[in-house]
């Protein structure tokens, strides 16, 4: 029994030693090291990349503004002859950019002008955002609308009361048109109050 143990123990401490013997290609350690070089090789890259752009940037320059002359030595009409050299590239590129700019107008109006066709043979709009609104208080908007259509006394003309009123005399006429107990009932409420 300690033999069939012992056996097993072995092969259990075996298996462990060539599981950690084997661990894999990739390590952790290889997997830094490989980004480290990659790192190095993208910024080498990009250093090349940006020299390259600087060189085609001076070429372009040059090639454009021409090499710098020598005013130094020069005299008046050398230095009226430049002048007038450098006003005549200047008129020519001016030339160049207006008809570039207006190229480039004409052809943005016929994108525009594609993508509205386009737009309606697949029958899709392009739909304005729209604004959040409460449902509440678009209900609440059109009852007051409807209470103000309804309220009649807004819509009645105001009338003067001078116009209506009786003269005095009527007055008088329809108080003494009232039975005695009614003009007496008056008459005691106004006792009433001045002896209160």
């Amino acid at each position: 029994m300690d033999a069939k143990k012992a056996e097993v123990r072995a092969r259990l401490a075996q298996e462990a030693a060539a599981k950690k013997g084997k661990k894999g290609f990739m390590t952790p350690e290889r997997k830094k090291k490989l980004r480290l070089l990659l790192r190095k090789k993208a910024a080498e890259e990009l250093k090349k990349e940006q020299e390259r752009k600087s060189a085609e940037r001076r070429r372009i320059i040059e090639e454009r503004c021409g090499k710098p002359k020598n005013l130094e030595d020069a005299n008046e009409d050398a230095v009226l002859v430049l002048c007038q050299e450098y006003h005549k590239r200047i008129g020519g590129l001016e030339e160049q950019k207006y008809d570039l700019e207006l190229n480039v107008k004409r052809k943005d109006f016929e994108i525009n002008e594609l993508n509205i066709l386009v737009n309606d043979l697949r029958g899709k709009f392009v739909k304005p955002a729209l604004k959040k609104v409460s449902k509440y208080e678009n209900k609440f908007a059109k009852l007051q609308k409807k209470a103000a259509e309804f309220n009649f006394r807004n819509q009645l003309k105001q009338v003067k009361k001078k116009e209506f009123e009786m003269e005095e005399d009527e007055k008088e006429k329809k108080q003494e048109a009232k039975p005695e107990w009614a003009n007496k009932g008056k008459d005691k409420g106004a006792s009433e109050v001045e002896a209160a």
